[in-house]
């Protein structure tokens, strides 16, 4: 298994999986608490416009996703905020738009998309190193914000009511959080892809609340069990030749039935 090492794509892979993991863990975290999971699936959909972006005027997809996610992310919560058009129903304009403009995108652009479905599926073993350097990037700035105001992000998770009676902008950081998620989802594309994005940011989340409910621990747990088993999904599709997205979404879907099993043996037996 050691030997597997020397190939540059390997490390590459197992270093994303760490990345990913640290991404999806804290803001994924904050999606389960806040219960904002739909949110997350349009911002990810809607990343698609900007990765059809990128291969019509030929620069790297991730690159212009950025601001596709960024852009859906401030959307919705302006939508939220200042129009009469429901959350969700804004959330589903923006999902259908982002996947028609990018598939228009990529229909214009010249000759043939290659990697298509690697972002659309997830493929960790193509990540390159200039992926690793986004991603890493991202991630600063994802704990950078949730280091400085975890006490804001905190109160708008649980109680938006006490937030805004607390003094705190309940408006930026609602918008602030959405814009983590919109960060985490171009993080998290190049290994499990946009169909199954919202996968990785909840199932490990949802597995570390069945044991612990504060949310500081909350979020080191679900960072925890995403490396460990976004490493054990990746070694999986490596040695069974199996897609790497899917495996990793399917071993973690697996953890968690385990770990809900364990659960309800261990209140049983109270």
């Amino acid at each position: 298994m050691i030997e597997i090492l020397q190939y540059e794509f390997m490390r590459n892979a197992l270093l994303a999986a760490v990345l990913v993991s640290i991404a999806g863990g804290i803001v994924g975290t904050m999606v389960v608490v806040k219960r904002i999971v739909f949110i997350s699936g349009g911002i990810s959909h809607t990343a698609f416009g900007g990765l059809g972006l990128g291969y019509l005027i030929g620069v790297n997809p991730i690159i212009t996703a950025i601001p596709f996610s960024l852009l859906s992310a401030l959307g919705i919560s302006v939508a939220r905020k200042y129009t009469r058009i429901s959350e969700d129903s804004a959330i589903g304009i923006l999902w259908s738009v982002g996947m028609a403009l990018g598939i228009l995108f990529v229909e214009l652009a010249p000759g043939y998309a290659p990697d298509l479905m690697s972002y659309l599926f997830g493929s960790i073993l193509t990540v390159t190193t200039a992926d690793i350097f986004i991603m890493i990037v991202l991630d600063l700035i994802i704990v950078g914000l949730v280091f400085f105001f975890y006490s804001q992000f905190q109160a708008v998770c649980f109680d938006e009511e006490f937030a805004e009676i607390s003094g705190i902008s309940v408006r930026f950081f609602y918008s602030l959080l959405l814009c983590m998620v919109a960060l985490s989802v171009i993080i998290l594309i190049r290994v499990v892809g946009i169909i199954l994005i919202i996968a990785l940011l909840t199932i490990p989340p949802i597995i570390a609340r069945q044991f612990v409910k504060r949310l500081k621990p909350l979020m080191l747990w679900s960072v925890i069990i995403s490396t460990v088993f976004t490493i054990a999904g990746l070694f999986f599709s490596y040695f069974f030749n199996l897609p790497s997205g899917a495996t990793i979404v399917l071993t973690l879907t697996v953890v968690f039935l385990i770990s809900a099993g364990i659960k309800k043996l261990s209140v049983s037996t109270i």
